[in-house]
């Protein structure tokens, strides 16, 4: 016959080379949905990647990391990480690794979500993206373009060796806000003029147009770093973004390390290990 199953579609419904398998209409004609997101909200095991926020560094001394306070893989009971809340002390002990390393950029992360594959963790947590907005100069802040491919490589290299691990992403933190508190601390103006994230908190008391101009450029990177993580997370379907809880979150001095007014404090990996913990453990998604 000339015409096609298509073109009798109308006035032969009822043929089965034009209909389902079950008669509902043709195949063509339905919508697939998409696939449901997997989620485990109860993980046996957990690696962490990051940078400095991750290693706790500055919460117990001065210039020194302090992985016992992570947020993420800690065992300190004052600020009970995510792995201790999931996993209780024996299991976070022997069932948790921290791949964070301070000064870390977004450059590092698939080296680091590499190691973290080799574990085959249920659950993968990643902070990383401060150190590529905090440089001496806004000029030097990593490109988005670059952040973006370097945390797609960091999935596919996490999915080469482990595919069904689970992946955590928190948003970067707010460094405009950590300006704005900070610049009320005389110490914290002090410890900020040795160079601490320049592109943000240098000439803290500035608040000429182009002072304000260099905050709200960097300030700016960074929504667009937060977006390229939630993009990129979105099309895993073991990955879930904090929905930018740790940028909103509203921290203040109580949550800053008095040794440099900058990394989180144990009062503040402790708000970090709450965030998160809300997070995965949630039925659905932030929104």
């Amino acid at each position: 016959m000339a015409a096609s199953c298509a073109g009798l579609l109308v006035a032969a419904a009822a043929l089965t080379g034009c209909t389902s398998s079950d008669g509902a209409g043709p195949e063509w004609t339905k919508a697939k949905a998409p696939p449901k997101p997997i989620w485990d909200r109860s993980p046996a095991s957990i690696a962490a990647v990051g940078d400095s926020i991750t290693r706790g560094f500055d919460a117990c001394g001065v210039l020194s990391d302090c992985p016992e306070v992570s947020w993420a893989t800690g065992t300190d009971d004052g600020v009970r990480s995510l792995a201790l809340r999931l996993l209780g002390k024996p299991g976070a002990v022997e069932r948790s690794w921290n791949y964070a390393r301070s000064g870390a950029s977004v450059a590092a992360l698939p080296a680091q979500m590499g190691k973290a594959a080799g574990h085959e963790p249920d659950l993968v947590t990643v902070m990383m993206g401060a150190n590529d907005a905090c440089k001496d100069e806004a000029d030097l802040m990593t490109p988005v373009d670059e952040f973006r491919t370097s945390f797609e490589e960091s999935m596919r290299r996490l999915r080469a060796d482990s595919p069904r691990t689970h992946v955590y992403v928190a948003s970067v933190p707010d460094l405009k806000r950590l300006w704005s508190e900070g610049r009320e601390n005389p110490l914290g103006r002090q410890i900020w003029k040795l160079g601490i994230c320049a592109s943000m908190l240098g000439d803290s008391q500035d608040m000429g147009a182009e002072a304000q101009q260099r905050r709200s450029t960097v300030q700016s990177r960074v929504v667009a770093y937060n977006k390229v993580l939630k993009d990129v997370c979105a099309k895993d379907l073991r990955c879930r973004y904090d929905g930018g809880a740790v940028f909103d979150f509203r921290f203040t001095g109580e949550q800053l390390s008095t040794w440099d007014w900058f990394h989180p404090s144990k009062n503040g990996q402790g708000k970090l290990a709450d965030i998160a913990y809300r997070n995965v453990v949630a039925a659905k998604p932030p929104a």
